[in-house]
């Protein structure tokens, strides 16, 4: 698969680069979380999973609770999962189907469009306080069945924020067929912006990680920024068989890789319809979580899309090595930032964003 190449409106430079403070101050960390997470698109979950009345998953954005669910009149929506009356966190449970939600505190109903049903602690004339008492919504939008949610009431919409990324993504046929099959966390100890930046660059790869350098044409390897995003590709190479795939019969021979603005990763593997999005979400200062999601056609995996998924488990075990390895690095006095080479562009794109929110 060939790209046109993207012209970077932004024409960002090599001037500056993140000095290693960024990966290590728990400071830098509590205003990223205000003024990056918690103003922009972050993904929470697909329509899948809440494909009947009265289903609903929770998450977790910016530090803050989120539920989303289907509602009677068939419309999804997003609240913060928390209880109007005395702030207790209202649904406990990540995923279910319910006809109405309560608070396990005093027992407060709220109906699935986040009115208030009944509190009971309220009679009489106390009713007429809580009359208006529903739950407090959440900016929400989907596209390509993805849900995305936005604590900032003032941004941008979801289809402005990220150029003509949901129109190429959109070019995939399969996309409606698949659903939520699959997901696992790991934790591991770097900071958030390190597995980025591992992301944003294939030059590792010949070192690092031997079977995806097999499998995929790296001289046609390119990596091109976009408006808050950016996109990597390359066709897996002809004389090389892609686990148990005939590459004749796939829906996609070449490789995806997108990065959205700030920590979302979407990969489109060669062989049968497939996704799977990578999130990067911080703990603390030095220690992040990886969620890992795949979206196929069925629960039950073909022989193919198991194999895919276990090449994809060595490819990112490798990264997560190299990143535990940097963060020591980064602790170091030896040095307080680092170098950019011409390859690197996407990288640039990151920290460059990640100043600006800033304020930097």
């Amino acid at each position: 698969m060939t790209y046109n190449k993207v012209q970077n409106a932004t024409n960002r430079t090599f001037e500056r680069t993140l000095t290693y403070d960024k990966y290590t101050d728990p400071k830098v960390l509590e205003k990223e979380m205000e003024m990056v997470f918690a103003k922009s698109w972050q993904l929470v979950g697909h329509v899948s999973q809440v494909e009947k009345v009265g289903d609903f998953f929770t998450a977790e954005v910016a530090g803050e609770p989120i539920i989303v669910n289907r509602g009677k009149d068939e419309v999804v929506r997003a609240f913060y999962n928390v209880c109007p009356h005395r702030a207790t966190k209202l649904e406990k449970n990540s995923a279910g189907n319910k006809k109405i939600l309560q608070c396990s505190y005093h027992g407060w109903t709220f109906k699935l469009d986040g009115q208030l049903n009944k509190a009971p602690n309220f009679r009489g004339e106390d009713e007429n306080c809580v009359k208006d008492a529903c739950l407090r919504s959440v900016r929400m939008e989907i596209l390509e069945s993805l849900i995305f949610v936005n604590l900032d009431d003032d941004a941008k919409p979801l289809s402005e924020s990220y150029g003509d990324f949901f129109e190429r993504l959109g070019k995939n046929p399969f996309l409606s067929e698949l659903k939520r099959t699959h997901q696992k966390t790991r934790t591991f100890k770097a900071n958030w912006k390190a597995f980025m930046d591992n992301y944003l660059e294939c030059d590792h790869c010949h070192v690092a990680h031997p079977s995806f350098v097999a499998a995929l044409d790296m001289n046609d390897y390119q990596i091109i920024t976009c408006e808050n995003y950016s996109i990597q590709g390359t066709v897996v190479k002809p004389d090389k068989k892609y686990g148990t795939v005939n590459l004749n019969e796939a829906e996609m021979q070449g490789g995806q890789f997108y990065w959205l603005w700030p920590n979302l990763m979407l990969t489109i593997y060669p062989g049968p319809g497939n996704m799977a999005s990578i999130q990067i979400v911080p703990i603390d200062h030095e220690t992040s979580m990886a969620v890992y999601t795949y979206y196929f056609r069925d629960e039950n995996l073909s022989q193919a899309e198991k194999d895919l998924m276990e090449f994809a488990e060595q490819v990112r075990s490798e990264d997560i090595e190299l990143v535990e390895l940097e963060q020591i690095g980064f602790r170091s006095r030896a040095f307080n930032k680092g170098r950019y080479s011409s390859s690197e562009k996407a990288i640039v794109q990151f920290h460059e964003m990640v100043l600006e929110a800033l304020n930097e």
